[in-house]
């Protein structure tokens, strides 16, 4: 159906109806602009909410529990899942609201040329109608002139009282306006044909295009208000799948919560190492000792912590100096953790081993890079000087000994802490396998990882009877023995429990074997204090692995 035959003579409804539509767009465009300031709103309140539950620094040691770390992977997921309503805005912003207001200005314009042209049409039909009535009014003054004129005729010709010349001057004059009277009579039918023509061709040509011109204006609009809509359910669906991928996590998140590994973590957190006190003896004053001294008999000759105090650093034997292996090192409360329970000082020079393994493997590999730069600036000196890099080598080596010290003295510290005062019995030549390097780059020993079951010869037999003596130590006083002493006597250990393999190790000498992570194994001899764990696998090869690289189990204890 057609505005321009249906709606002829509708042209103010018409000019009303397509401001309308106008108007509507433009509330359309207002609610578009609202709904991303509230989507912006909201994902910066998400977001801000987030952000006020997130662990602060003194909380970070409570998040180690599954239900914790469940809460967290939850407001991670809220996080991703704000961030999508930031992106309905963005895109609403991008997509819509700027071809809205696009849309708008068109419409505009292009009512306003409609308009102007609907307007001329009339005008010109207005005029039309204006010309037909002039000539009408002046054909009807013309004829009225002429019919007066002949009346007069008539009266002059009827009085015998006139002259013949003034009878002939009435015939004359009568004939003038009758003459008259016909050719404005003549104009005004020309006039009325034409104006009949243009108000047909107005009213049947014209005006039905204008009017459909402004009707296609009109369904154009109400298309593209329908392609909006549709594009905001689009923009919605885009993100239905991330925000469902989110709420999947909180789901996960909620099934991995564990209440018998948090009460693990808990036991492993605050387990103390002492042992549960024994009996309270019964004291016989009447055997004449005090109770001092049967208290005194009773007690283990260990060293005794006091529980109330344990958390504050101090201890009971206040005067008691504690070494590091071979006495070298200087003990400092504060630096060995002595002032924790046993389980929780072990966790903590474990995890300072952990530390200073990390740097030397970096410092290792900067040392090697180091080296091989140097050799191809030895090869072709175009590319650079190769006693620049003296100066970081040598720099580089003063850190590995310093680590390699701080690493022996962290050792000494966890077989302190384990009660092992030989702990390094077994391996003690990797404590000064320690590279030496000049400024030169040469390499006086090749290093291994810190307490590795080194196999290799890092000392010489200089003495009769087998003394052997480390010529690279900076200790020479520590006296070490023939690596033939620490061959096995026996081909197959006896197997003391199980492991499972936390990452995958790589072997760094002929007596280290490789693992693959979440691989089984048996434990054939325990860690002695140097942070390796002897074990064999499936095939029967055995060999030494990082402790801290499985999780292993004992036969005669829950786990360690």
């Amino acid at each position: 159906m057609s505005w321009g035959t249906e709606l002829w003579d509708q042209y103010d409804n018409l000019e009303k109806h397509t401001q309308k539509g106008i108007d509507f767009c433009e509330k359309v465009t207002h609610f578009y602009k609202e709904r991303c300031a509230i989507e912006n709103e909201y994902a910066s309140k998400l977001k801000k909410l987030v952000k006020n539950y997130q662990p602060k620094k003194k909380e970070e040691d409570d998040y180690v529990f599954t239900c914790t770390k469940g809460f967290l992977d939850m407001l991670k997921e809220l996080h991703d899942s704000a961030g999508q309503h930031e992106v309905i805005a963005e895109n609403i912003q991008s997509n819509i609201i700027k071809d809205l207001s696009n849309l708008i200005q068109e419409l505009k314009q292009e009512r306003k040329k409609h308009l102007q042209d609907c307007v001329r049409l009339q005008q010109q039909m207005r005029n039309s109608v204006e010309l037909l009535d002039r000539s009408k009014r002046k054909y009807e003054k013309a004829f009225g002139d002429a019919e007066r004129a002949k009346d007069a005729y008539k009266r002059a010709d009827d009085d015998i009282n006139l002259s013949r010349a003034e009878v002939e001057k009435h015939k004359n004059i009568s004939l003038n306006k009758t003459q008259h009277c016909d050719e404005c009579k003549n104009e005004y039918a020309a006039q009325l044909m034409q104006t009949n023509n243009t108000q047909k061709e107005h009213y049947t040509v014209s005006m039905p295009q204008a009017f459909q011109q402004l009707q296609d204006m009109d369904e154009r609009r109400i298309v593209r208000i329908g392609e909006f809509i549709k594009a905001t359910a689009e923009i919605e669906r885009n993100v239905v799948p991330i925000i469902n991928t989110c709420i999947d996590g909180v789901l996960k998140a909620g099934e991995a919560v564990d209440p018998a590994q948090d009460s693990k973590i808990v036991i492993d957190k605050y387990k103390s190492g002492f042992q549960i006190p024994t009996d309270i003896p019964f004291e016989d004053l009447r055997s004449g000792g005090s109770s001092q001294d049967l208290h005194r008999e009773n007690s283990t000759p260990s060293r005794q912590f006091n529980h109330s105090s344990a958390g504050k650093g101090t201890t009971t034997n206040k005067s008691k100096k504690r070494t590091g292996i071979f006495g070298l090192f200087s003990v400092s409360k504060k630096e060995d953790f002595s002032d924790l329970p046993p389980n929780q000082r072990k966790k903590r020079l474990l995890g300072k081993i952990e530390s200073i393994n990390r740097d030397i493997t970096r410092e290792t590999a900067e040392r090697e890079g180091l080296l091989k730069m140097k050799q191809v600036y030895n090869d072709n000196n175009a590319l650079g000087d190769p006693a620049s890099l003296d100066k970081k080598i040598e720099e580089n080596a003063v850190k590995l000994d310093s680590l390699q010290q701080e690493m022996r003295k962290f050792e000494a510290y966890l077989a302190d802490a384990e009660g092992r005062g030989d702990a390094q019995k077994r391996h003690s030549f990797s404590d000064d396998s320690m590279s030496h390097s000049t400024s030169d780059g040469s390499v006086k020993g090749r290093s291994s990882a810190p307490g590795t079951p080194n196999t290799q010869s890092h000392y010489e037999h200089i003495k009769e009877g087998g003394d052997a003596v480390d010529k690279g130590s900076s200790h020479p006083e520590i006296q070490y023995v023939d690596h033939d002493s620490f061959e096995e006597v026996d081909d197959q250990f006896p197997v003391i429990g199980t492991a499972r393999a936390l990452y995958s190790f790589e072997p760094t000498t002929d007596s280290s074997v490789h693992i693959d992570e979440f691989e089984d194994v048996l434990v054939i001899e325990t860690d002695q204090g140097d942070g390796w764990t002897r074990v064999r696998k499936a095939n029967d090869d055995e060999g030494f692995v990082p402790t801290s690289y499985i999780e292993i189990h004992l036969y005669d204890q829950d786990q360690v």
